[in-house]
């Protein structure tokens, strides 16, 4: 009889982009169309390769289906980690639609506009060793070493984020997913910008995790000045796209 196989309360809170929506709620104001999923990334992490091939050979992470927290804490029991055909099942109902959805998304943008820009919002918890020492900065900008999008998409956001005083990186840890490195295609019109955001950019983080402290609510002050920089960039994506000196 087939199991369905489900993560363990509690640690399956741990690492969902917590608020991202809520954060970023001023884009669709701006003419953005927005692409999102309700699938928990301990369920399967939709921005990962199909294949599960990892995106960084050689450093700590996840897979396709994560079996471990960004603590190297279980997801799941003893022998009820996801098996390969439960993985295939997942990936052919959740990612591969989502990934679709996108692709499809695109091509009607494309149809329209010369370039388009692909904007991927993620956020991360601040500390997780695991990943990376030490805290992570407030902003990090990913595009694959640059070559998912054109270099003047790239300044912009570099700009902003130094404009705001905060601490920000450019292809440090996370250098842009497989969302970003797969569409991202500047020669074809498709620039491609991951935004990986330190939680504490918009909410408190405490220091001990548990069902009562976590998730926390937006800090509204810390929020709105978050989303004035980013709504900057996003500016900044859609003036460059189409063509507007900045």
């Amino acid at each position: 009889m087939w199991k369905r196989r489900w993560p363990i309360a509690g640690a399956r809170e741990k690492d969902a982009d917590w608020r991202v929506d809520e954060l970023y709620a001023f884009a669709e104001t701006m003419g953005a169309t927005i692409i999102k999923t309700s699938i928990s990334r301990t369920v399967i992490d939709m921005n990962r390769d199909p294949s599960g091939a990892s995106l960084y050979p050689g450093q700590a992470t996840t897979e396709l289906c994560p079996t471990i927290t960004f603590d190297g804490e279980p997801l799941y029991k003893a022998g009820m980690e996801p098996s390969e055909a439960e993985i295939a099942r997942r990936r052919e109902r959740y990612l591969i639609p989502y990934h679709a959805a996108i692709a499809e998304e695109l091509a009607r943008l494309r149809r329209r506009h010369q370039n388009v820009v692909l904007y991927d919002a993620h956020s991360i918890r601040s500390h997780a060793p695991m990943l990376f020492a030490g805290a992570l900065p407030i902003f990090n900008i990913g595009t694959n070493g640059g070559v998912t999008c054109a270099p003047h998409f790239e300044m912009a956001a570099t700009a902003r984020c130094a404009e705001s005083g905060r601490a920000f990186v450019v292809n440090g840890r996370f250098k842009g997913g497989y969302i970003t490195r797969h569409f991202g295609k500047p020669e074809a019109g498709v620039h491609a910008i991951q935004m990986e955001l330190a939680l504490r950019a918009y909410f408190d983080e405490p220091e001990t995790l548990t069902p009562e402290t976590w998730p926390r609510p937006m800090d509204e002050a810390r929020a709105k000045e978050t989303q004035a920089t980013l709504r900057a960039i996003l500016s900044d994506c859609i003036g460059l796209a189409e063509g507007k000196p900045q």
